[in-house]
């Protein structure tokens, strides 16, 4: 069961974990809209039980990786239960290594939530206070400093955030750089004494990996829906025959997304009198123009494979070791589900598609500058020459799409042995996580373009009208990114709509009218 179904994530004020499934959405409205976290007694029930065994546990002494013993290729040394704290201190010191430029604030607010919500299953033994205290970082806005670079699927990133939790670390409250312990007594919070497998807890797992995904994936699916909306008002004024769209043509090809795609553009194209004037221009189209039921169907079929393995991480415990629960007793399970190559790879077949749809809108892009080709004014100005038009906005999609490109090579394929070979397999799906994250963004920028060129477009069909809905969509376009009559800074109008695109406005505007995008 899900809660907060059908709201915007920016409608959704509180996120409340422990009795329904976490949504895409509501991760969304936590990282990017600050939306509120709180626990049910479900989830406060069954941490509290959790960590009332880990501590019988340890005092039995019972031989558990993390908990009586080092970490990694350290497994043999024995820890005294006396150590306990000492050594959940050190794994969070230790590991605090990642090193560069800072996550974005959005990122490390959903990496905190996928540590709530995987450690609130009650499988992980850690107490309630520490996720309390994580809970409190995110709902008081304390940002804990966390350096981007040199993960290899785990670890260091979460460690940054659980310095915080222990008072040391750096985070932002309020506008100002503290040290950890500065921000939490700024908010009036405390920090914590780390317990036996607490420290190893909050690092361990497929947090930082699922957190990237993800947001790469809502920022996706924002970009392919808009994409039918952009490439729909391309095809439309280049003259693109509708003809290529005929239900009867997809029926024989037995992708379900790309006969969906097919009936979008139709709908959204249905009305046009461009449309209908020019069915019969061409035999047949360019294939940006033509294959784009085939081209934006594959990206989608590859999203919703994605969404399936999100969510079922989401409901995932993914900590080594696992403390399960039998009777009045239980065990320390001990395996590797922390590993997220299933994540991983998901998140590198996103960076795929993502290309192969930035590869198609951006020869759309070209076409609709280029007069050879477009049949209208070179660069979309009335007077090229002495301006240039939309000239250079062409130049920022393909060098977009370069970059993207070079982000698509598939990272989860690598390997390097870490732990003096005790960890001789690593996923690297935080970095295939991570470029997911950074395509999807460079993508909505891509799309971005192509509305732009593609409103500037319509505005020079004077005798014959578009459709209702690109219509609307140009005047939407037009209520804050003028017509270009002469060259004007361009990079404004580029990142206003790439604001509608992240929002959602301009399917949210389009779903109006014609009911939702399939």
């Amino acid at each position: 069961m899900i809660k907060n179904e059908c709201l915007h994530p920016r409608d959704i004020k509180e996120v409340i974990l422990g009795d329904y499934e976490l949504s895409i959405d509501e991760v969304v409205a936590v990282a990017r809209y600050s939306a509120k976290v709180s626990f049910t007694e479900t989830y406060r029930s069954r941490v509290k039980t959790s960590r009332g065994l880990i501590e019988k546990f340890l005092q039995e002494e019972r031989a558990i990786y993390g908990v009586t013993t080092g970490f990694g290729s350290n497994v043999t040394k024995v820890i005294s239960k006396n150590d306990a704290e000492i050594l959940q201190r050190n794994i969070v010191r230790s590991h605090a290594v990642s090193v560069g430029e800072p996550l974005e604030k959005e990122v490390v607010r959903a990496i905190q939530l996928m540590i709530l919500n995987h450690l609130g299953h009650g499988f992980s033994g850690v107490s309630l206070e520490v996720l309390e205290l994580m809970a409190g970082l995110l709902n008081q806005d304390i940002l804990p400093v966390v350096p981007g670079d040199g993960s290899v699927a785990y670890l260091s990133p979460e460690a940054h955030i659980a310095l915080v939790l222990i008072g040391e670390g750096k985070a932002w409250y309020k506008g100002e750089l503290l040290s950890g312990c500065g921000a939490l007594e700024k908010a009036g919070l405390k920090p914590v004494t780390l317990g036996c497998k607490e420290g190893l807890a909050l690092l361990n797992g497929t947090t930082s990996v699922t957190a990237f995904a993800t947001l790469a994936f809502y920022n996706a699916i924002q970009a392919v829906k808009t994409a039918d909306i952009s490439g729909a008002m391309s095809f439309e004024s280049l003259k693109g025959t509708i003809k290529a769209f005929d239900p009867r043509l997809h029926s024989v090809k037995k992708h379900e997304e790309q006969s969906k795609t097919a009936r979008n553009l139709f709908r959204i194209l249905h009305g046009s009198q461009i449309a209908e004037q020019y069915k019969d221009y061409r035999l047949q189209d360019a294939l940006s123009l033509r294959c784009i039921p085939q081209v934006h169907g594959a990206v989608k079929k590859v999203m919703k494979n994605t969404l399936e393995n999100l969510l079922n991480e989401m409901k995932s415990v993914s900590d080594n070791p696992i403390i399960w629960p039998e009777g009045e007793d239980g065990m320390a399970l001990m395996g590797g589900n922390f590993d997220s190559s299933a994540i991983g790879m998901d998140a590198d077949a996103m960076c795929i598609a993502m290309a192969n749809l930035a590869k198609i809108t951006e020869r759309r892009i070209d076409r609709l500058v280029n007069y050879h080709v477009s049949e209208l004014p070179n660069f979309l100005v009335a007077n090229p020459g002495l301006n240039n038009g939309y000239m250079i906005p062409q130049y920022t999609a393909a060098g977009l799409l370069n970059e993207i490109r070079v982000l698509s090579h598939p990272a989860t394929i690598d390997n390097v042995s870490t732990c003096a070979n005790q960890e001789d397999v690593v996923s690297f799906a935080y970095f295939a996580a991570k470029k997911a994250y950074q395509v999807s963004r460079k993508l909505q920028y891509i799309i971005a373009i192509e509305l732009m060129l593609g409103a500037q477009a319509l505005d020079f069909y004077e005798t014959l009208s578009t459709s209702i809905v690109t219509g609307k969509v140009h005047q939407f376009i037009r209520e804050t990114v003028p017509t270009v009559q002469e060259d004007r800074f361009f990079h404004p109008d580029i990142e206003i709509i790439f604001h509608h695109i992240q929002e959602g406005e301009i399917v949210t505007l389009v779903e109006k009218l014609i009911g939702e995008l399939e």
